[in-house]
């Protein structure tokens, strides 16, 4: 799958922006606050429907202005053009595939594949176990649309359990525990089915990463990720051990009116050599993972799915010494579409460079290709 085109209008920095991609490498030039990372966040817009570094989509907004607009076309075996429009005045986001809206998040995640890696993704190795299950919930749902809406059918039954236990907290009575009892049916067999999908997906996704680490280092260091669920359970029979444990936390979920048992509450634990990355990982152990972790995804993907991923590298080779730099650069050779951003092209010559490359160069709203 390939992007060829994408229009901007009033987005971040970019009043009005028109620019054609290579199917090989595109490199996006400029100084800071010249919209290069913008140009990232409106692809992956999208990929997804949402950006990767705004809170809220008002922020993607121009100054003065009340709404965006972001045009693609990708081409594959078949051409489709999808739009992002939001409104700021309304709050209103509206994404459409062909000039036909889509009005589901299932409908959109993984049709257009894309794997992002920035500064951000230390969050990852070195953050809450909320950073590794979204991480590892992302690669899953563009995978498979029935683990993403099975996914989002348990985090609406969150939320409904969530507010039962507060009630209950305050006002208990038969008919709520009742109610809590069906819930909790709902929770456990959703939430099964969860556990079940990332048990399997990191069986397998564990040779990928092996396989991207190895070609990045060169060495005989052995990366691995490990899932924690269910308290460490080790067993098979994840559905009766779920209702063990929803049932012997039952009281303490009443008195703390949270949900205190499932999916939500796992970890990933990431380990080299045997040893927990978090704990005892160096800086450049950190950030060759998160490389590593970011093209096992994009390997998986293109397996998986049958289609090449887009792969954004925003702002990465600055944090990186020479040695794995070029190694990463090496290893795009295996990429069909990327985007990469530096601020300048002249610092990084020895990124691997061909004929079918774009070098797009932006600065004070003006575009110019190399």
């Amino acid at each position: 799958m390939i992007l060829s085109n994408i229009q901007l209008k009033n987005f971040r920095s970019h009043k009005s922006l028109n620019l054609n991609f290579s199917s090989g490498l595109n490199y996006i030039i400029g100084g800071n606050g010249q919209g290069k990372t913008s140009v990232i966040e409106a692809i992956v817009y999208l990929c997804t429907a949402k950006g990767h570094t705004v809170k809220t989509d008002g922020e993607a907004v121009c100054f003065n202005e009340d709404r965006f607009e972001i045009a693609g076309i990708f081409r594959g075996e078949t051409e489709n053009r999808a739009n992002v429009i939001y409104t700021k005045s309304q709050n209103k986001k509206s994404y459409f595939k062909n000039e036909k809206k889509i009005t589901r998040a299932a409908d959109i995640i993984g049709k257009f594949p894309v794997v992002l890696l920035s500064p951000d993704d230390h969050a990852i190795t070195q953050g809450t176990p909320g950073e590794r299950r979204r991480f590892i919930d992302s690669v899953i749902s563009q995978a498979s649309e029935t683990y993403f809406r099975n996914l989002l059918d348990y985090n609406k039954t969150l939320l409904q359990r969530s507010s039962l236990l507060n009630q209950i907290k305050d006002h208990r009575s038969k008919n709520m525990l009742s109610e809590l009892d069906a819930w909790s049916s709902i929770l456990v067999r959703t939430g099964s089915y969860i556990i079940k999908q990332r048990k399997r997906f990191i069986n397998s996704f564990n040779e990928y990463v092996s396989q991207s680490y190895a070609l990045i280092m060169e060495q005989a260091e052995t990366p691995e990720v490990f899932y924690a669920h269910l308290g460490n359970y080790t067993g098979e029979d994840i559905e009766k051990e779920f209702e063990r444990q929803i049932a012997r936390r039952k009281e303490e979920e009443i008195a703390r009116g949270t949900n205190l048992v499932g999916p939500q509450r796992d970890d990933f634990i990431f380990s080299l050599n045997g040893n927990n990355l978090k704990t005892y990982g160096s800086q450049g152990q950190h950030k060759t993972f998160q490389v590593a972790l970011r093209f096992a995804e994009f390997f998986y993907l293109k397996e998986i799915t049958g289609t090449e991923p887009i792969f954004l590298l925003d702002d990465v080779f600055g944090e990186l010494d020479t040695h794995r730099a070029q190694k990463i650069s090496q290893y795009l050779t295996n990429v069909e579409q990327a985007f990469i951003t530096v601020t300048d092209l002249s610092n990084f010559s020895f990124l691997k460079r061909n004929e079918t490359d774009n070098v797009i160069m932006l600065k004070a709203g003006e575009v110019t290709y190399a």
